[in-house]
């Protein structure tokens, strides 16, 4: 973890928020690099998820929604974590992350108060500063703020707690204009906002995030099969179109206390983020047809899908993927990282990669060779996204663009210009140098990617 947080500021993947005023805790900014990685990111997800489909749509949502979305949804009284309290210091903590911590189970967020109280008395858990803990007691994760000319009851709102309500609040609407019919999903990035008790790792657990949703409406006999069938969409595109290996992923099914009671079944897919283990980035749930059926209560509309075949109106069951983006942009850098000897470099795929290439010339001080570098430079970025380098000797350029995850470095040197014979292009994985027509660049990185 210390050397992606490392790497990540060094390199402008992703900045501290309002460092200068001594940061603001669980915020960070996408710099540069990672704004187009995190682009790259999102650019795959809709790729594998919505472009490749037939039947899905995708939306964006505002995230501003009545506040009785949120009681409808049962975040207002029933979104929280338990919380302790360090006697001493006053410090707050997640209780179930205490108790993990102590190595006495894995999966402690279904306890009860009193199962909380009990564990940690019987097993003698402190504070991370040594000291006794309070009785456990719950803290609502939602942000609350106030829209309007006065700060009361009949102001307040909240900012999202999860994404995909408002493909739950459209659904009906995007399905008679888009005349959709069962079976068809609603995709959606979306901000939410929780208001974490403790904040750490980095960006796997933040107070503002992104979420990748997608939301899958189907007849309530077929949802089953659906279910199975979206278990091994969001596998592959891990293991399949992003390349993770197979060994740093894996499937956890919900216990029965965990998940919702109204979920007929919930898996996580965690990945091993190195030295923290096994964590989600994502979970797949079957939820039948709660959402639907809560907000039709609460607003008093009809949500029913109508079957013109047979007749028959019915709230589609729903299947959800829902996976945070922060730690899939985490986990990328946590895949493709890699150190031989010396050399650092991040091995995305091309497709992935913030620059599919750099250009550079092998002298800095040579005009000749700058000029024809910046002709080739320009003309590749009219395609694709293409860094230009000339700080410092050639090995060091190399080196830095290793680090940033370019896949392919072009140089241009007095063969090009004395013999007519191309450029070079170095592979970033391999180290390798072959000659190239420069007519033939923008093939060979198309190809790539």
């Amino acid at each position: 973890m210390e050397k992606i947080v490392s790497l990540a500021k060094r390199r402008g993947f992703v900045f501290p928020s309002s460092e200068i005023y001594g940061g603001f805790a669980a915020t960070y900014d996408f710099g540069p690099l990672g704004f187009l990685l995190k682009k790259n990111l999102e650019k795959a997800w809709r790729h594998w998820n919505v472009e490749m489909r037939d039947d899905m749509v995708e939306i964006e949502g505002a995230i501003f929604m009545h506040p009785k979305v949120w009681e409808a949804s049962g975040h207002v009284g029933g979104f929280a974590d338990t919380l302790v309290e360090d006697l001493k210091t006053h410090k707050r903590y997640r209780a179930d992350h205490l108790i993990e911590e102590a190595g006495i189970m894995e999966n402690a967020g279904g306890l009860t108060l009193q199962q909380v109280d009990d564990l940690i008395q019987s097993k003698g858990i402190k504070s991370p500063d040594g000291n006794s803990l309070s009785t456990a007691k719950k803290f609502n994760q939602l942000v609350k703020t106030h829209l309007g000319a006065t700060e009361d009851d009949t102001t307040l709102v909240y900012l999202k707690g999860e994404s995909c309500q408002n493909i739950y609040l459209d659904y009906k609407l995007v399905q008679e204009s888009m005349r959709l019919k069962l079976p068809f999903g609603i995709a959606q990035i979306g901000k939410a906002f929780r208001n974490e008790i403790t904040v750490k790792n980095f960006l796997f657990r933040t107070r503002e995030f992104e979420q990748m949703d997608i939301q899958y409406f189907t007849r309530p006999e077929e949802a089953d099969k659906y279910y199975e069938e979206w278990k091994q969409i969001r596998w592959d595109f891990y293991v399949k179109f992003l390349g993770f290996a197979k060994d740093n992923v894996r499937w956890r099914q919900h216990e029965a206390d965990e998940r919702a009671f109204y979920a007929k079944d919930a898996w996580d897919i965690e990945y091993k983020f190195a030295e923290l283990g096994f964590k989600e980035v994502e979970g797949l749930h079957h939820r039948g047809s709660y959402d639907l059926d809560q907000h039709s209560k609460f607003s008093g509309q009809d949500l029913t899908y109508f079957d013109q075949a047979t007749g028959e109106r019915f709230n589609p069951f729903i299947i959800e993927a829902s996976g945070g983006f922060n730690r899939l942009f985490l986990a990328t850098m946590f895949e493709f990282y890699r150190e031989e000897g010396e050399r650092k470099f991040l091995a995305l795929p091309p497709h992935l990669a913030p620059y599919k290439a750099a250009v550079f010339p092998l002298l800095t001080n040579k005009p000749e060779l700058v000029a024809k570098a910046r002709e080739i430079y320009d003309d590749l970025k009219k395609d694709f996204t293409i860094a230009w380098d000339d700080r410092g000797n050639i090995g060091k350029r190399y080196y830095a663009q290793d680090e940033i995850g370019t896949p392919f470095c072009i140089t241009v040197d007095f063969e090009t210009l004395e013999k007519g014979t191309g450029v070079t292009i170095r592979d970033r994985d391999t180290a390798t140098q072959e000659r190239i027509p420069i007519e033939k660049l923008k093939e060979y990185i198309r190809a790539k990617l």
